[in-house]
């Protein structure tokens, strides 16, 4: 375990695995290091990649530092990749795809070798109505101290019943969720208003774009997309998978992308 200081002094908590070309595995929604899907993702890709685990602020063993801004966590990649040699490809999953992007956008080759993405949940313009209408509602709730309701706000942007999201609330797991609550509202800004944005036409790395051949089109789209507005993308499907692709069906990808 390593902890690496942020420009704005942000303890940012992380650790090392592996042998070969550096990569960065970036947790998603309500995931950190111990509770996510990219430690058994790690040792898939551990026998050909240096792979770096890191805890995002706010979660985990990482401290936070208020206010937010999707460049705050910018930084806290590029002081982990200078911290650990760099420069490093970044893997992200879901949401935080966009957050590898931006970084991408943001540091250059000089500390972004290439970038992999799994789902990144943007829409199609007639779409992103439902996505302004999670901002408000998780936004209300955070501001009136309810992680419970912004927890709920989630799991049904995602796609959860009403009813299981009930359930959810009486199990062991309810109170680490409400404790990641806050960090909802950075995977939102991560994702601005749902839409590719266009800077990202000036990419300058090869860029991985993949989807789950079982998930829904909507979640194709966001995949596919990417890898049309980057110069260097590349789309592909992981057959027989969906939005939780099991860690071997990702690596399969991953590693001939990331160890060339």
């Amino acid at each position: 375990m390593s902890q690496t200081i942020s420009a704005d002094g942000t303890v940012i908590d992380h650790e090392t695995t592996g042998s070969g070309p550096s990569v960065v595995l970036i947790d998603g929604a309500m995931c950190f290091r111990e509770s996510g899907p990219m430690r058994p993702l790690a040792e898939q890709l551990r026998d050909r990649l240096t792979v770096h685990l890191y805890d995002r602020r706010g979660r985990g063993r990482s401290s936070n530092t208020v206010p937010y801004a999707v460049d705050r966590e910018v930084e806290d990649l590029a002081a982990l990749i200078t911290a650990t040699g760099g420069p490093a490809a970044l893997v992200g999953i879901s949401s935080e795809g966009a957050l590898a992007l931006a970084a991408a956008a943001a540091l250059g080759p000089e500390q972004v070798s290439r970038v992999a993405v799994f789902e990144p949940p943007f829409m199609p313009e007639q779409a992103r109505s439902g996505a302004a209408s999670y901002t408000a509602e998780l936004t209300a709730a955070l501001a009136a101290d309810r992680p419970d309701e912004a927890v709920a706000a989630f799991l049904r942007r995602v796609g959860m019943p009403p009813e299981a999201v009930a359930g959810m609330r009486g199990s062991p797991a309810w109170a680490g969720m409400e404790a990641l609550a806050p960090t909802l509202a950075y995977d939102d800004a991560v994702m601005g208003d749902s839409s590719v944005p266009a800077r990202w036409a000036e990419i300058p790395v090869p860029v991985l774009a993949i989807a789950g051949g079982a998930s829904p089109a909507f979640l194709r789209f966001g995949a596919e997309e990417v890898a049309r507005t980057v110069p260097n993308g590349t789309f592909s499907v992981v057959k027989d998978q969906g939005h939780d692709a099991g860690p071997d069906a990702l690596a399969a990808l991953l590693v001939p992308f990331l160890a060339s």
